[in-house]
């Protein structure tokens, strides 16, 4: 199929329509991860405790699964823009067989480990309880996950948008629904509490995968085909895959460690702190995924278009990028300045955790509009094969700057320091994304 539209149409537009039906997407799975959270937070308050803490680790399933399958897509888009058409079929079916291998092993492992994980937070064995039944469940489902990435990747990595926005969707709302039906037993259906709703989880991930399986078996034309006949790992292939798939994933697992560090810090003063915590990283979403959703949308253009040598056009789609982005983070300020109350107050019933809560979302959001440039940088350098200048943007953003700077500040100003913490770190970071950022660019001409 002809992907040069990729190279003509104006930006803009063009970055419109990629990334709209991702933002959409990404804000019904925002939706989703609140309406989650709402609904476990009316079991109690131990119970949204304990899917705080199991949350480090579902984001590490996630990271390690969408992080390769932005390698997936990065490298079927260049070589499809260098018209490289055997070499993109290989890095589709390569990067599917290789992803599902990731969802076993952490099926696996995350199984295993969690029980001393949550014992490393919490002496409360009610918590701890909660924690496991939930997490026993959510990750019997890595593999379906993987796949569905995977799937996810390439169908994105040729511009079919409006898939991947119909499976998405599809599992967000299946998760909405059966939410409630599942934790409070309605109708015919028993009550399962907090099992519930990591079934629910499951089931949705079952979903998604389905949409993309019927799209693609029914025989819809798409740029690359997977085939696993005659199947054999291609040395050169894996290790490009792994060369920007495993900067990708260290970025998206870094949140895990520092909310692990930031729960440690906030553990010592109160376990409501590590709920307000767990509550912005909920409410955050419905910002960095719509964002991540513009992202989405950008990768497929600058890979395609730096494949195919159109320099002046990648500065363009980056630049359209940031702009978008900063749209986003902008309206998530106005947002969480207004009402930060009523946000808090949609998960605990207590109000003077919704009070604290509150505090944290007005500090907090002071960060929000200059991370729109790290966000962008970081995506255009994955989109660019150059991961390694992009996992220096989130080792800044979520290790070397905010760990020091939050444990010191809660030093001097107790638990609040660590809500500063965030803020100051946007600030830097974005200064020194933009400098790698247009450092990089200049060794890509």
């Amino acid at each position: 199929m002809e992907q040069t539209y990729m190279k003509e149409q104006p930006v803009l537009g063009l970055m419109l329509r990629m990334s709209l039906p991702m933002v959409i997407s990404m804000m019904v799975n925002s939706l989703y991860n609140i309406v989650d959270s709402f609904f476990v937070a009316q079991i109690s308050e131990d119970a949204m405790t304990a899917l705080s803490l199991v949350y480090p680790v579902q984001n590490l399933v996630n990271a390690v699964t969408i992080g390769f399958g932005i390698g997936i897509n990065a490298v079927i888009a260049f070589h499809l823009g260098a018209q490289e058409q055997q070499k993109a079929d290989a890095a589709a079916a390569q990067g599917l067989v290789l992803n599902v291998l990731h969802g076993i092993v952490l099926t696996v492992g995350c199984i295993l480990v969690m029980p001393a994980f949550l014992r490393l937070f919490t002496t409360d064995e009610s918590v701890v309880s909660m924690g496991l039944a939930y997490s026993n469940i959510v990750f019997g489902f890595s593999v379906i996950i993987a796949l569905g990435l995977a799937f996810e990747k390439i169908f994105q990595a040729v511009g079919k948008m409006a898939v991947s926005m119909a499976a998405m969707l599809a599992g967000c709302i299946c998760n909405i629904i059966l939410d409630p039906v599942l934790i409070f037993g309605i109708g015919p259906f028993p009550e399962m509490g907090i099992r519930g709703a990591a079934l629910a989880t499951g089931l949705g991930q079952v979903l998604t995968l389905a949409v993309y399986l019927v799209y693609y078996f029914r025989g819809a034309l798409l740029p690359v085909r997977i085939s696993l006949r005659g199947f054999s790992f291609q040395k050169e292939m894996c290790l490009r895959l792994y060369g920007i798939g495993i900067p990708a994933i260290l970025n998206l697992a870094l949140p895990s460690l520092l909310i692990s560090s930031l729960n440690a810090i906030l553990a010592g003063y109160s376990q409501a702190y590590v709920l307000v915590l767990g509550v912005y990283y909920k409410l955050q979403t419905f910002l960095y995924l719509p964002a991540n959703g513009i992202v989405q949308g950008m990768r497929p253009l600058i890979g395609y278009n730096y494949g195919a040598g159109e320099h002046k056009r990648v500065r363009s789609i980056y630049r359209t990028t940031l702009a978008l982005a900063a749209v986003i983070m902008l309206a998530g300020t106005v947002l969480c300045l207004a009402v930060p109350g009523p946000l808090m107050g949609l998960f605990t019933a207590n109000a003077s955790t919704a009070q604290t809560g509150a505090l944290a979302l007005r500090i907090i959001c002071i960060g929000f509009l200059p991370s729109a440039v790290s966000v962008a940088s970081s995506g255009a350098l994955e989109g660019l094969g150059k991961g390694v200048p992009s996992l220096l943007i989130s080792l800044c953003r979520y290790l070397i700057l905010i760990i020091p700077i939050a444990f010191g500040l809660s030093l001097l100003l107790g638990a609040v320091g660590v809500w500063h913490a965030f803020w100051i770190t946007e600030l830097i970071t974005a200064a020194v994304s933009l400098a790698i950022y247009r450092f990089s660019v200049k060794l890509v001409r």
